[in-house]
């Protein structure tokens, strides 16, 4: 879910994965905050978003493993009967009200993460049909794995702040002194572990995620990065971070 500050409209942000290998570096994606990027930017918030949460979808249908929070998610939709969307926007509302006594502030994409990823996650899932054919299911895991990746990097780039989950990690990390590796690992371990006891699926999946995601992430990173504005222009480009944490 090496450290970066991306600001954010309205704060700094460092962005990273909820459930991926953190790279130790990574060329800092310029992202321009002036009015004429606004609408870019939004495009590419809203479309990570409802691509991470479809891309989550196809990890679900594949049923060969899931992201550590979302088998948390799914163990939880398990006992209670929710969908693993709704689940996922009560998790994220919940994380959020840990920020409070972290003192971190949540930018529009923070919010936005909450709602729009499970509900695009449902939806994705209302539409996909059942698989049972591993022919079929094995490239639902790698399409899912790739996109989440092509996610990550619009929805970093886009720079409106992190995900509830992320900012649950760096604020843990502030507040404790301790790396963000650790706490990361902290706390996808405890998610993980009980996830998986409440009936959410691990599976070669959540390796192959593990693995994977960070380099893709930082591949598309640099695809959607939106480069710096003209000297001269209205748009002011932010300075560029030494690497990034990737997000969820």
């Amino acid at each position: 879910m090496g450290q970066a500050t991306i600001t954010t409209g309205g704060h700094p942000m460092t962005a990273r994965s909820e459930s991926a290998p953190v790279p130790d570096s990574a060329p800092g994606p310029a992202v321009s905050s002036g009015p004429r990027r606004l609408p870019c930017r939004l495009v590419q918030l809203y479309a990570g978003l409802a691509l991470y949460g479809g891309s989550s979808a196809l990890l679900v249908e594949a049923g060969l493993g899931l992201e550590p929070w979302n088998v948390l998610h799914q163990g939880l939709a398990e006992l209670t009967g929710l969908t693993i969307g709704v689940v996922s926007i009560i998790v994220g509302a919940a994380v959020l009200l840990l920020w409070i006594p972290l003192r971190q502030r949540p930018g529009l994409g923070t919010v936005s993460n909450v709602f729009v990823v499970g509900i695009a996650m449902d939806g994705t899932l209302a539409l996909l049909p059942d698989t049972h054919s591993l022919a079929v299911r094995v490239p639902l895991l790698l399409a899912g794995v790739v996109l989440n990746g092509m996610a990550t990097g619009l929805y970093i780039t886009a720079a409106f702040g992190p995900g509830p989950r992320d900012g649950l990690m760096t604020g843990l990390h502030r507040r404790t002194g301790r790396s963000v590796r650790l706490v990361r690992t902290v706390l996808e371990v405890a998610v993980v572990a009980t996830g998986f006891a409440l009936g959410g699926t691990v599976g070669v999946g959540t390796v192959l995620y593990a693995v994977a995601i960070g380099p893709l992430a930082q591949l598309f990173l640099r695809v959607f990065a939106v480069r710096p504005a003209p000297a001269g222009s209205a748009s002011v480009a932010t300075g560029q971070p030494e690497g990034a944490i990737l997000p969820g």
